[in-house]
């Protein structure tokens, strides 16, 4: 036989998947790898997709989505960031991670270079190597709480380089860029022409401050700002996303949904509808419940002597296991032998999270508080010295 594509046979596989997979191997194991909001979907969300299904809501859409929800979706940018945009440069996906993939398939070819956050969601670099692209890192470092070094930037930028991936509220780090730096971001990229991809998925999800939004400072039609319904309406399951693009920009990633998955489901993006239209309650409510989910690790790390970054938004914490001499990944395979709890490893996020683990906050308080307190109880064990 022949051998399978080599491009994507190389791809790293998620540290995030591996610790599922091994930990679902095992009895009794408490759950912090998984960015899962531990909540049901809001009531009138899903009536309103029962309500879609007997309508007939259950064909084709078009690739970019039923206009209904785009207007949706144009009025919620309008009422959350001032913002007006086109329902032409609304592309709705099955995810906010087919819209990042689809953009970057949109933007950069084989050999291109792309700007990609360390530590970031391993995703992106996945995703820029299966088409054949490079990913090149750059350092959001603990010291300047996980915001960009604007000088290593200009190091790192070269002429094959054609985007740059930003994240805020961000994963694993939980950092918010602030206006200032979401500006500078912009200059350095209309200095050296490139695109910029923004994740925004988290944007519901913030503790201090606010989450600014990128489009509303681009002046030039660099910025697609990528958003979701899983993490802030807790539709993980229902796979609806949608990238917000230039006008020259959106037609070419509602093309490449066509060989990719054709459109996103048709109930989905209906239960999707109701969820931006309908009464944002259950957004402030599970930020709430987050936060003080937080508060309470933060006070059981520090109690027990651990550094650990507490964040302004999303729903993840980073842990420092430095002080036990073992890597994330090590670390993360004996804290589910010996303590049952599965946390993940931060290699998978990049180099600088070599010695960190990400847990989640979106884990019922009990489970989530049962397992940071037998993580402090592991790091104390072994910690050297």
């Amino acid at each position: 036989m022949k051998s399978l594509a080599q491009a994507r046979s190389k791809l790293p596989r998620s540290g995030i998947r591996e610790i599922m997979e091994h930990s679902a191997k095992l009895p009794d194991v408490i759950h912090l790898e998984v960015g899962e909001p531990n909540a049901d979907t809001p009531e009138h969300v899903q009536q309103a997709a029962i309500e879609a299904i007997r309508s007939g809501y259950t064909h084709y859409t078009a690739n970019a989505g039923f206009p209904s929800l785009r207007d949706a979706i144009c009025s919620h940018l309008k009422r959350q960031y001032l913002l007006t945009a086109h329902p032409d440069q609304i592309v709705v996906t099955p995810g906010a991670v087919t819209a990042i993939a689809a953009s970057l398939l949109a933007l950069a070819d084989a050999g291109d270079e792309v700007l990609i956050p360390d530590p970031g969601w391993p995703n992106y670099e996945q995703m820029v190597l299966s088409q054949e692209s490079t990913p090149v890192r750059y350092t959001l470092h603990k010291e300047t709480g996980f915001l960009p070094d604007m000088a290593e930037l200009e190091r790192l930028v070269t002429a094959k380089t054609k985007a740059i991936i930003i994240n805020s509220p961000a994963n694993p780090t939980g950092a918010m860029f602030p206006e200032q730096t979401l500006k500078e971001l912009l200059a350095f990229a209309g200095r050296h022409d490139l695109y910029v991809i923004s994740d925004e998925v988290y944007d519901g999800i913030v503790f201090e401050g606010k989450h600014c939004c990128p489009l509303s400072l681009d002046q030039e039609g660099r910025v697609i700002s990528v958003f979701g319904f899983s993490k802030n309406y807790a539709m993980t399951g229902w796979r609806v996303g949608y990238a917000v693009a230039p006008l020259a920009v959106a037609p070419m990633i509602a093309k490449l949904l066509e060989p990719m998955v054709s459109c996103a489901s048709s109930v989905s993006q209906k239960a999707a509808e109701a969820a931006i239209n309908g009464p944002q309650d259950f957004v402030k409510e599970m930020s709430e419940v987050y936060k003080r989910r937080r508060d309470q690790v933060c006070e059981l790390f520090q109690n027990a002597g651990i550094q650990a970054y507490s964040p302004a938004g999303a729903f993840y914490m980073l842990v420092d296991i430095a002080g036990t001499g073992m890597a994330g990944r090590e670390f993360a395979l004996a804290l589910i032998e010996e303590e049952r709890v599965a946390a993940a490893p931060g290699a998978t996020f990049g180099a600088s999270t070599e010695q960190m683990i990400r847990i989640s906050l979106a884990t019922e308080d009990s489970l989530l508080l049962e397992g940071v307190k037998r993580i402090c109880r592991f790091i104390a064990g072994k910690t050297k010295g």
